[in-house]
């Protein structure tokens, strides 16, 4: 006989909560499969009373702000993205790819933070100030195994604590006797409690192991910060809940061939999300890079056809990097089309504009296309350098070492304003270019020193400025600058 069903009958996600009102065999929240299993009806909400209170509600003007004062990491790159340093009781979030150099930044990182702290390490509720001891916590690799990385970085101080756990309750103890004003959790997926069901890393457990670190460090005014893995889709494993209950989430990338590393925040409570954080990563550890620009250049003395420089903007900070093309007789029946750092349909859609409106035939050429340094450029503003390099490349012209080129192109050939003009020009004229290409309309829509009343002048800073309307007349002015 079949089994009678409710109208209120409904199926729950054993490991998440996702509801729907049909089973399905894969939960669509967690992507967890067989944990969807019908639920009890709904049954009437419980009527909760009044309790005591864990402090008294104030005038919000009487909130004392001093314990939530930022402070700085050691490592100013960071402290960039942060907007100026860790706030004494956040949890910060910390993800990237396997090998990227997450350890190593935050063995740096707490290793600073216990030479800067003062005090004598007491009870961190003095004076509301934590205290200056530093916890860090490995699930993932022995204490000998991190001994050997802090040698080789020069991590090693009284006042940095080790300790190889994968127990929540051994990591409460520690917390306990170290009384740490910082502690680093590396990594979340590795830490599991006898308190909830699963396995280390599951949805339950990593839920279950943030609510009790996060309550931890609201209660004593410490900053803890957690190693997250990623998925192969790039996003953080585990719950989504994880991102919300966490302050901060920063994201730690790089090429694997490069040794150039970047944070980014996607979530701040705290500070901005649109900073960039660059990193330079070699055999003595992770050093930040307050001018990482000269990374994506190639110095040389004679211009080479088939390579141009933008300045892309990341969050607020601008970037001068080099697109660089070659274009060559194909010996194929479909020429080829490669393309390193950026973003490929891009690249087809300047070419087809290239062929369409600049009249540059290309349908027997192999066209390869890359970036210097191994930086990624996602942004559309790169489209009027991309075809200024491959034009030169096509017709084997060179554009000078000093011009800069930024704009979107659009399908008509024409050339848009891009956002942040003023600042992309001042740090091109900062690292000595002298010509640089935009739309036409840009110095009129920028603030401050590039707003002009002469609608005739056209520099900025000893800089020649050269506005234009389409893709073509963007090759004509380029390839006649000096």
């Amino acid at each position: 006989m079949a089994k009678a069903k409710t109208a209120k009958a409904a199926y729950r996600c054993s490991e998440c909560g996702w509801q729907t009102s049909k089973w399905v065999g894969r939960c669509g929240e967690c992507q967890t499969w067989g944990t969807v299993t019908e639920a009890a009806s709904a049954t009437p909400a419980r009527v909760v009373s009044a309790g005591p209170v864990s402090s008294p509600a104030r005038p919000i003007g009487q909130v004392d702000v001093r314990s939530a004062q930022t402070r700085s990491t050691g490592l100013d790159e960071l402290d960039r993205v942060l907007g100026g340093g860790i706030v004494p009781g956040a949890v910060l979030l910390l993800a990237g790819e396997p090998g990227i150099g997450k350890s190593t930044l935050l063995l740096e990182v707490a290793a600073l933070a216990s030479t800067a702290s003062g005090g004598s390490g007491g009870p961190a509720g003095s004076e509301g100030s934590p205290s200056g001891n530093v916890l860090y916590v490995t699930g993932e690799e022995s204490a000998e195994q991190v001994r050997l990385r802090a040698d080789r970085v020069g991590a090693i101080t009284d006042r940095l604590y080790l300790a190889a756990e994968t127990e929540l309750s051994a990591i409460l103890g520690h917390i306990e006797s170290v009384d740490p004003g910082l502690l680093v959790v590396d990594s979340i997926q590795t830490i599991g409690t006898s308190e909830a069901d699963g396995a280390p890393g599951g949805v339950t457990q990593v839920r279950e192991v943030a609510a009790n670190l996060i309550r931890v460090a609201k209660e004593r005014g410490m900053t803890v910060v957690l190693v997250g893995h990623v998925t192969k889709e790039g996003s953080i494993a585990g719950p989504r809940l994880l991102e919300h209950l966490v302050d901060v989430v920063l994201y730690f990338e790089g090429d694997r061939h490069s040794r150039l590393r970047m944070i980014r925040a996607m979530k701040n409570r705290y500070g901005p999300t649109d900073e960039l954080g660059c990193f330079d990563l070699s055999e003595v550890g992770i050093v930040g890079l307050p001018d990482p620009s000269g990374l994506f250049l190639t110095r040389r003395e004679e211009a080479v056809p088939g390579t141009c420089v933008t300045v892309t903007l990341e969050g607020r900070r601008p970037l001068v990097a080099e697109v660089q093309s070659l274009v060559a007789k194909s010996h194929l029946p479909a020429p080829r089309r490669a393309t390193s750092g950026l973003d490929t349909s891009r690249v087809a859609m300047v070419l087809a504009v290239l062929a369409q409106r600049c009249k540059i035939s290309m349908h027997e050429q192999d066209v390869y296309v890359s970036t210097v340094g191994g930086v990624r450029l996602a942004e559309t503003s790169v489209d009027l350098a991309l075809g200024l390099a491959v034009a030169g490349s096509t017709v084997e012209q060179a554009l000078s070492t000093s011009l800069i080129a930024l704009g979107e192109v659009g399908l008509a050939g024409e050339v848009r304003i891009v956002p942040g003009v003023q600042r992309r020009l001042a740090e091109a004229a900062r690292l000595g270019f002298k010509y640089a290409v935009i739309p036409r309309g840009s110095l009129e829509l920028a603030d401050g020193p590039l707003k002009r009343a002469d609608p005739q002048l056209s520099s900025y800073e000893g800089m020649k400025v050269m506005e234009v309307d389409s893709l073509q007349q963007a090759l004509q002015v380029a390839f006649t600058a000096p």
